[in-house]
């Protein structure tokens, strides 16, 4: 197994390109929301997606939590999500492309309920924080995993989830070693694993595997700051609404992540990021 390399040569910019069409023919991306107090950060990964490209972006929001998401979005809908049963009817419409749950979630059996609803929509999906601690505790939930599903877990998340890390790894072989871990990771899950760090790596249980480095010339420490992640998982669901394949979605949003980071520079709050990907699209020639 030898990881192909993200880096802008590998990148075909034209699949970012958007072409003429009606917003629905670009994606509608679902992004669930924590409650009351806790709707930050899907907030964070909702704005991420719809400024990626996707159509449009729903939050689905608990009734306690709608005033409180109202007060700041514009662009984004909402709708009222109480239980697992209206999740599963806003998600049984055809026009939805992809889901992301987990930033701000919370653990609670409601959530699993959640969590367990959008898995068995067969949207694909993009799991992240929360959603990832659910999954660690929860075996049945598991096995309704798919290669249409991303995880995007940290070091802590990917040692709960897989029991397993990099340890103590010499740095000329950290590379090689993650994506092998991420790669017998993907495969255990049968779903695409996005193991991040400064050394990304990203695999699918059908054997592929990419790893990008963030690090010489795109090293980015500024990334280190809430939200971050929120948004990145924002991306990656955007980009798979907009009907870019799940492997191929999480790379383009690494690489995307990674690049509006450095366009902005140091001072960067997890808000930015989504705010100059525009200047990032327009440097590429979208």
């Amino acid at each position: 197994m030898k990881p192909s390399r993200i880096v802008r040569e590998t990148l075909d910019i034209a699949l970012l390109n958007k072409r003429q069409g009606h917003k629905y023919e670009h994606g509608h991306a679902v992004v669930v929301s924590g409650g009351s107090g806790r709707t930050g950060a899907s907030r964070l990964a909702a704005r991420a997606a719809l400024r990626i490209g996707a159509g449009a972006v729903t939050l689905a929001v608990p009734p306690a939590a709608q005033l409180e998401v109202s007060m700041h979005i514009t662009a984004l809908m909402q709708q009222r999500v109480s239980d697992a049963d209206s999740l599963h009817g806003i998600l049984s419409d055809d026009r939805i492309s992809s889901v992301c749950i987990g930033p701000a979630l919370g653990v609670a059996a409601l959530q699993g309920e959640l969590l367990q609803a959008v898995l068995e929509s067969k949207k694909p999906c993009v799991l992240d924080a929360d959603a990832l601690t659910i999954l660690a505790r929860n075996e049945p939930l598991k096995k309704l995993l798919g290669p249409h599903c991303v995880l995007t877990p940290h070091a802590g998340e990917f040692q709960r989830l897989f029991g397993r890390g990099t340890g103590d790894v010499p740095a000329a072989d950290a590379s090689d070693r993650k994506a092998q871990m991420c790669l017998a990771s993907a495969q255990t899950a049968g779903a695409i694993v996005l193991y991040k760090g400064a050394i990304t790596a990203i695999a699918d249980p059908g054997g592929r595997v990419a790893v990008h480095h963030a690090s010489g010339k795109r090293a980015a420490p500024w990334l280190a700051t809430a939200g971050a992640g929120d948004v990145l998982a924002g991306m990656i669901a955007g980009l798979i609404a907009r009907g870019i394949e799940p492997f191929v979605a999480a790379q383009y949003a690494t690489w995307l992540h990674v690049e509006a980071a450095l366009s902005f520079g140091p001072g960067l709050i997890a808000e930015d990021l989504t705010e100059e990907l525009p200047r990032v699209f327009r440097e590429l020639g979208c």
